[in-house]
C-alpha cells in the first residue's frame, strides 16, 4: 500500500482507540518523500521576514489566526509546534484541503497559512504570498531567499507530508528489500528527481530498517503535538 504520515502517524495519534498500530501492524518498505511545510503571509499582513512575524506575534496577546489544509495536517502540526516552542498564541482556522485555503489566502480573506509547499509554491513564485520559513532540511531549489526553520533556530522543525510504501506485518525480508531497491532505483532517475525537486521533495534512500526507525521516530515526535490538539474521533 501507499502509506505515509497521514495514515501511519497522524490518524493513529489522533484516535482515542486506534484500530491499528501504524508501526507494528505493517512492514515499512520504502520512503517516497513528500513536500515540506511553508509558513506564508499575505502582503497586506505587513511582515517581510520570519523575525518580523515573531515580533508581531509576540506583541499580540489575543492571538493570530492561521489557516491550514485541515486539523491534523502537517501544516497544523508545524504551526502548533512553533507556537509551543516560542510561546506565541496562534489560532487555527481549519480548511478542508489546501486548495481552498490557498484561494482564500491569496484573496486576502485570511492572512497567514501553514501548508504544504506544493500547494503554495506557485503563489510564492507569483508574489501573491510571502514565504517566511520552510520545514525542509535545506533551502529549496529555486528559492534561495526562503530560510529553513532549522536555520531560524528550530533544528527540530524539519518535517514533510511524506509518503511511503508499506506491506503487511512480517513481510519476508527478501521481498521488502527487493521492493526497496526498485524504489531507490526509480528515485535516482533524473526525470523523477527533477519533478520531485519542483515540489520541494528531498529524496532519502532509506533501507527498510532505516525507514522503520524513521516511522518510529516520527510517531514519538508528533504524539505530544497530537495530544495537545486533541483527538479527532468520538470513540
Amino acid at each position: 500500500m501507499v502509506s505515509g504520515i497521514a495514515s501511519h502517524v497522524i490518524a493513529p495519534a489522533f484516535s482515542r482507540n486506534p484500530p491499528y498500530d501504524g508501526l507494528r501492524d505493517f512492514t515499512h518498505v520504502a520512503y517516497l518523500g513528500g513536500p515540506p511545510v511553508v509558513l506564508v503571509v499575505h502582503p497586506d499582513f505587513g511582515v517581510r521576514s520570519f523575525a518580523d512575524f515573531m515580533a508581531r506575534a509576540k506583541g499580540d496577546s489575543a492571538g493570530i489566526e492561521y489557516v491550514s489544509a485541515g486539523v491534523g495536517t502537517v501544516g497544523n502540526w508545524v504551526a502548533e509546534y512553533l507556537a509551543a516552542k516560542t510561546g506565541i498564541k496562534l489560532t487555527h482556522v481549519a480548511y478542508k484541503g489546501g486548495a481552498n485555503a490557498v484561494l482564500d489566502l491569496i484573496a486576502g480573506h485570511v492572512k497567514i497559512g501553514a501548508m504544504a509547499w506544493s500547494s503554495a509554491v506557485e503563489q510564492v513564485r507569483a508574489g501573491n504570498v510571502q514565504a517566511l520559513g520552510v520545514s525542509s532540511e535545506n533551502r529549496l531549489t529555486g528559492f534561495p531567499d526562503v530560510p529553513t526553520f532549522k536555520e531560524l533556530g528550530y533544528p527540530d522543525l524539519v518535517a514533510a507530508t511524506w509518503f511511503s510504501l508499506s506491506g503487511p506485518a512480517k513481510l519476508p525480508s527478501e521481498i521488502s528489500h527487493r521492493l526497496n531497491a526498485a524504489v531507490v532505483d526509480v528515485m535516482r532517475e533524473p526525470g523523477v528527481q527533477k519533478q520531485l525537486a519542483q515540489d520541494g521533495v528531498e529524496i532519502k534512500s532509506l533501507t527498510p530498517e532505516e525507514f522503520t526507525e524513521f516511522v518510529e521516530s516520527e510517531t514519538t515526535r508528533w504524539a505530544p503535538v497530537a495530544k495537545a490538539i486533541g483527538p479527532l474521533d468520538n470513540d
